[in-house]
């Protein structure tokens, strides 16, 4: 089976930007990347935060007329913030409008802001989210529900909207890149969604933990999903050069939240030593063929899907469509 890809489609800008004067360039890089042969588009999720960003749902409806076939995916909507009754109603609808190419990415995010603005105390992340994966897949059975949990109630009631999708959308789990992480998405999701910081070394180990409890719940094969960062140049050194520079840029944004896992999973985060060391391991800012070597190596460990990102913070329009028109050209070949 070919390795697939995603694109990650930039949709929080820098704080002078508005969002509405990019709508027709995120549309352009969406036609990009279903021209080039990719698989799924995906946009994130934050509130309240230092940088404008346009919400997950709305937009990825506003995006599915220009996606063709493509999967449109969420990397990733905060889910313990959100009643599971409005989600599933929410994905549900967007599986309507796209014709059910949806998939549900759901983590449990981390901004200690979010939580406490929203009412939600931090230390119930983990009980909140749990429970409403399980409460949103037996609403999106269609049957009738009774679900008795900590945090949400339903007493014998079903969804009003049915999915497309036999069972709903694929749920796709964010979590951090160590044994914890791994189990719980292993557990709960379709597949995981392994963050672009994990170099191929931690992959390894942290996909082995994910497979490993797979079998011991004797749950099958899933897709084997990492994401990496990727700028192209024909000179691999210009290439690494710009894609420090835009990346870094997000990085030290990001960087003005705290995180609540200190330590090795956020070390990307915590000085510009640190992220450059990141990137250099785990990001592909290089040229078409030294991409094609990072991910035919990502293919031999087993990785069946790479979501790609290509614009961060100030990164130009005509830099993404540039990095695309490689990857087209000159990369993804390689897997086909």
């Amino acid at each position: 089976m070919a390795l697939k890809f995603g694109l990650a489609i930039m949709n929080d800008f820098p704080p002078d930007v508005v969002p509405a004067d990019r709508i027709a360039a995120m549309r352009e890089q969406v036609r990009a990347a279903r021209d080039a042969g990719i698989s799924s588009i995906w946009v994130l999720q934050h509130y309240l935060g230092n940088m404008p960003t346009l919400q997950p749902v709305p937009i990825l409806s506003a995006l599915a007329q220009d996606a063709g076939d493509m999967m449109l995916g969420t990397n990733m909507f905060i889910l313990p913030l959100h009643h599971p009754v409005q989600v599933a109603e929410d994905f549900a609808t967007l599986d309507h409008i796209t014709g059910g190419r949806v998939i549900a990415g759901f983590g449990m995010g981390y901004r200690e802001n979010e939580f406490e603005s929203f009412g939600v105390p931090m230390d119930q992340r983990v009980a909140r989210f749990e429970e409403s994966v399980e409460l949103i897949r037996r609403l999106w059975s269609g049957e009738r529900v009774t679900f008795e949990g900590t945090h949400y109630a339903v007493r014998d009631q079903h969804i009003s909207l049915t999915p497309v999708q036999q069972g709903g959308p694929q749920i796709w789990i964010g979590a951090g890149p160590h044994k914890k992480g791994a189990q719980r998405a292993a557990r709960l999701g379709d597949a995981w969604i392994v963050p672009p910081h994990a170099s191929p070394e931690k992959l390894k180990v942290v996909l082995g933990h994910y497979q490993a409890e797979r079998e011991r719940l004797g749950r099958g094969p899933s897709e084997l999903v990492a994401r990496r960062e990727l700028l192209l140049d024909r000179d691999a050194g210009r290439a690494r050069e710009l894609g420090l520079r835009y990346r870094g840029a997000l990085t030290r944004k990001y960087a003005e939240f705290n995180a609540p896992e200190q330590g090795e999973n956020y070390r990307h985060l915590s000085t510009e030593q640190a992220a450059v060391e990141v990137a250099d391991a785990s990001y592909l800012f290089t040229d078409p063929e030294g991409a094609v070597r990072a991910l035919k190596e990502l293919e031999s460990q087993g990785l069946t899907y790479i979501v790609l990102r290509a614009q961060w913070y100030d990164t130009p329009q005509e830099q993404v469509l540039a990095t695309l028109e490689l990857f087209k050209n000159e990369v993804l070949p390689a897997f086909r």
